[in-house]
């Protein structure tokens, strides 16, 4: 009966509102999953109308953050977004060029692919998921749960690879990508440019879970000290898409 409320709620949104699934915020930013912020910037950056649910952060796959749109439901943030351009009309990356596409993907697949696994490893194996239980709130009771995640989470690590490296490999190779990444946006605004595009959504949404949710990370002393453009450039999508993202 519960479950039927909910997508009575999530029907009554309006048409063409998305309704946004996910878990509950973080203290510091609005999400502990980098994929949730990728999100959440890309339908602002779009102007697209969504609402949000916390009351059942995770869909059929598994997954958040996942949308119900005019009553089907949708999982994974990229596929979603590819959805979701075509559908309203959208395309941020419209006026780059065949090899500026490219760039574009193999930047994403960068970020949300490999230095998403560098993160891993230090938020749930270094770190034992302390960023988590210290940035957001968390049931009584639901350590034990944290403890087991972590253990999943550190055998994902070995069977991907990167968790049968030393902290100091990965971190070697999170360093790589943050150099990269760095390298590449040099002092333009936007990683393509004058205007942001789709690829800005995963970078921002990374790159918020070290500057807001990783204190004393080495990766945020990175953002600090060799690669500052990248932290100017995270108070840059902040200021211009989250004016509200202090409350």
């Amino acid at each position: 009966m519960k479950k039927q409320e909910r997508r009575r709620k999530w029907n009554e949104a309006g048409k063409d509102v998305v309704v946004l699934h996910i878990f509950d915020r973080g203290y510091t930013c609005p999400s502990l999953s980098p994929f949730v912020i990728k999100l959440e910037t890309y339908l602002r950056m779009v102007d697209i109308p969504y609402q949000i649910d916390h009351e059942e952060p995770m869909g059929a796959k598994g997954k958040s953050p996942w949308i119900t749109l005019n009553g089907e439901d949708m999982a994974d943030s990229q596929l979603i977004m590819e959805h979701l351009g075509p559908k309203y009309n959208k395309d941020l990356s419209s006026d780059l060029t065949a090899q500026e596409k490219v760039v574009a993907h193999s930047l994403q697949i960068m970020i949300d692919e490999y230095f998403l696994w560098c993160l891993i490893v230090w938020r749930y194996v270094q770190e034992r998921g302390r960023p988590l239980t210290n940035n957001m709130y968390l049931p009584m009771g639901s350590h034990f749960l944290i403890s087991m995640f972590v253990k999943k989470v550190t055998e994902a690590t070995r069977l991907q690879g990167i968790g049968r490296h030393s902290f100091e490999e990965v971190e070697g190779m999170g360093r790589k990508c943050l150099q990269s990444l760095s390298t590449w946006l040099g002092q333009k605004p936007f990683l393509m440019g004058d205007k942001p595009t789709e690829v800005d959504c995963s970078a921002f949404g990374m790159l918020a879970q070290i500057m807001w949710c990783s204190q004393n990370s080495s990766y945020l002393k990175m953002l600090e000290t060799d690669f500052k453009n990248l932290y100017d450039y995270c108070q840059r999508m902040k200021e211009r898409f989250y004016p509200d993202w202090d409350k």
